[in-house]
């Protein structure tokens, strides 16, 4: 079991965590139960990110919702069990699918599905991974 005595983070917003990720608009950021983000994320939550529960982001990620470069803004959502590999960007708009695997130093433009794995600059859907739940007693 990868957390025995899991406890929900605390936050502040642009200031960093005990775990070393920073959160912009905290009171828009929804945190599911067993989530794990890495040391060095950022999260731009001004117009809603939502990360359900067992959701895995590596280190070094940033998830926008919100892009000063091109004006874009929209929620992101980070399904259950969908994982994200270190130094990953997640941009504005974006849904990542229920178990779906996101390949390290990836560039999310675009949804990607349910089962999915996808990698790259932009990300592109490149297979499919099993269904399988988290194991029994962390649901």
């Amino acid at each position: 079991m990868r957390f025995k005595d899991w406890k929900r983070p605390e936050y502040e917003d642009n200031k960093l965590n005990e775990y070393n990720w920073v959160v912009r608009h905290p009171e828009k950021l929804e945190l599911g139960y067993m989530t794990d983000i890495g040391a060095f994320t950022y999260i731009n939550a001004l117009h809603g990110v939502i990360i359900e529960d067992h959701v895995q982001l590596g280190s070094h990620c940033s998830v926008y919702s919100v892009s000063t470069i091109d004006d874009k803004a929209g929620p992101v959502l980070l399904k259950r069990n969908c994982r994200i590999g270190s130094h990953s960007l997640v941009m504005p708009g974006v849904t990542v699918g229920e178990n779906s695997i996101i390949g390290a130093f990836s560039f999310v433009t675009r949804d990607v599905p349910d089962n999915a794995v996808a990698w790259g600059v932009p990300a592109e859907v490149r297979g499919e991974t099993s269904t399988a739940e988290p194991p029994e007693g962390e649901a």
